[in-house]
């Protein structure tokens, strides 16, 4: 019974009758609407909830999650900086998404192996760190961390909260780095218990894992790594057919 409860609330989200945002019917009038128990009521909305269309918010229910995902741009999201747009802002802007932006911490730091490798540093180098959280219409969906080589950094608008217009390229750019290409590497995975924290993930919500290194006169100049809720993101690609 549980799952015919889950397939009928499903279809209300699908046909947009439970909105993004919408509350869903509390577990009390689930119990009174189909004459189950609560345990029954409890089943079908954690059903919605492993499948990563419904939030539960303590003290105030269930909701829909907020859709539709974000379309992520490939390579528009980095030619911006000039109108003084950083790729996060291209994207949302092109959604048409309300969104903000979570700096968690900006200073110096180890970087760990992976990062160093891809910057050829020695591991465990101190580099000026850079963590954000990223919120579309108030929900995070996305987590990112860079990583970028003192030399380049210390002392510039780059280790500061606000790198200034267009973002830390952008400041790059200033100093006379010319940007080459963008590195990215993507795997899907399970997010670890301070991923799922950092992200309010609803339990069994996969993530998208993506590493890039930016790579500007002819060395690698930032590993940015960034965990994103696999429910919230499109990942838009136009390649060339040659």
């Amino acid at each position: 019974m549980y799952r015919q409860i889950a397939d009928i609330l499903r279809g209300k989200i699908e046909s947009r009758e439970l909105p993004p945002g919408g509350q869903l019917p509390s577990e009390s009038s689930i119990v009174a609407d189909y004459e189950v128990s609560r345990v029954t009521a409890r089943r079908a909305l954690s059903v919605l909830v492993t499948e990563g269309l419904v939030t539960a918010e303590h003290g105030r229910g269930w909701f829909v999650r907020r859709q539709p995902p974000v379309r992520r741009l490939s390579s528009d999201r980095f030619a911006r900086r000039k109108e003084g747009k950083a790729a996060f802002t291209v994207d949302m802007e092109a959604n048409k998404r309300a969104f903000a932006v979570d700096v968690l911490y900006i200073g110096r730091g180890a970087v760990p192996a992976g990062a160093a490798e891809k910057l050829g540093l020695d591991a465990d180098a101190e580099v000026i760190i850079r963590r954000r959280r990223y919120l579309a219409e108030g929900q995070p969906i996305e987590y990112a961390t860079s990583y970028i080589p003192l030399d380049i950094a210390d002392g510039t608008p780059i280790a500061e909260p606000n790198s200034g217009p267009g973002g830390i390229y952008a400041r790059m750019e200033d100093q006379g780095f010319v940007f080459e290409r963008y590195d990215e590497e993507i795997t899907a995975r399970m997010p670890s218990e301070e991923e799922a924290r950092i992200l309010t993930l609803p339990v069994a919500t996969p993530v998208l894992h993506l590493v890039r290194t930016a790579v500007a006169s002819g060395r690698p100049v930032e590993v940015c790594d960034t965990v994103m809720d696999a429910a919230a993101f499109v990942l838009f690609y136009s390649l060339p057919a040659r």
